[in-house]
């Protein structure tokens, strides 16, 4: 969903709190290169705030989408998008009202893959998506955060513009998945295309935190 926040130019600079790009992904620019963190900014503000709020709906969204029936699906995609949006939301607020904090550049990205995540997960346990495309993609997202997390003290890894498109595309296809309908080979055609540009995003953040290892 990460996202969704602004999208960046290649190669990766830091970039606000609140990510991937909106509903269903949509991303907005982000600040000029080098835009760090504001002084005296705290970490609890209404940025954050929906960065967290798209944490809170995850499970909301999972129990709809487990428990079957059409009205449970249509009622998981309309929170799907709800939290989804808030990815839009909190990096355009972060950026107007001068929000943006290092925990916002790390936890806009780690809620875009609790969100993407789960419903891979749930997807995959309810026999509509094969295991194989959710372990890489699981794969995927905990090798970049631990990376993150391993280059924190020298430096915030935000979201790229490459990783705001991956998030866009997880996000479509993930829709397409939970909304009831014959959309035949449009889900796997879609997925296919996320799962190739998470690959392709994923190699280019392990080269970006080598580069910013000592």
């Amino acid at each position: 969903m990460s996202g969704l926040q602004g999208i960046p130019p290649e190669p990766v600079t830091p970039g606000p709190s609140g990510a991937a790009g909106g509903a269903g992904g949509a991303c907005a620019a982000d600040p000029a290169p080098g835009v760090g963190p504001a002084p005296g900014v705290g970490i609890v503000n209404p940025a954050n705030g929906l960065t967290g709020l798209r944490l809170v709906l995850v499970p909301f969204f999972v129990l709809l989408l487990v428990s079957g029936g059409t009205g449970s699906r249509i009622a998981a995609f309309a929170l799907f998008a709800v939290a989804s949006l808030t990815d839009l939301l909190d990096g355009r607020l972060a950026r107007q009202r001068g929000l943006i904090t290092d925990f916002g550049k790390i936890a806009d990205p780690v809620a875009d893959k609790a969100l993407t995540g789960a419903a891979f997960v749930a997807l995959s346990a309810l026999g509509e998506l094969s295991w194989w495309v959710t372990g890489i993609v699981l794969v995927r997202e905990l090798g970049v955060t631990v990376l993150r997390i391993m280059v924190i003290r020298r430096n915030v890894i935000a979201a790229s513009r490459g990783g705001k498109l991956k998030t866009l595309l997880q996000v479509i296809a993930i829709s397409l998945y939970v909304l009831p309908g014959p959309f035949g080979a449009a889900r796997p055609a879609m997925m296919g295309i996320a799962v190739a540009v998470t690959l392709v995003t994923g190699a280019d953040y392990v080269n970006t935190a080598l580069r910013k290892s000592p």
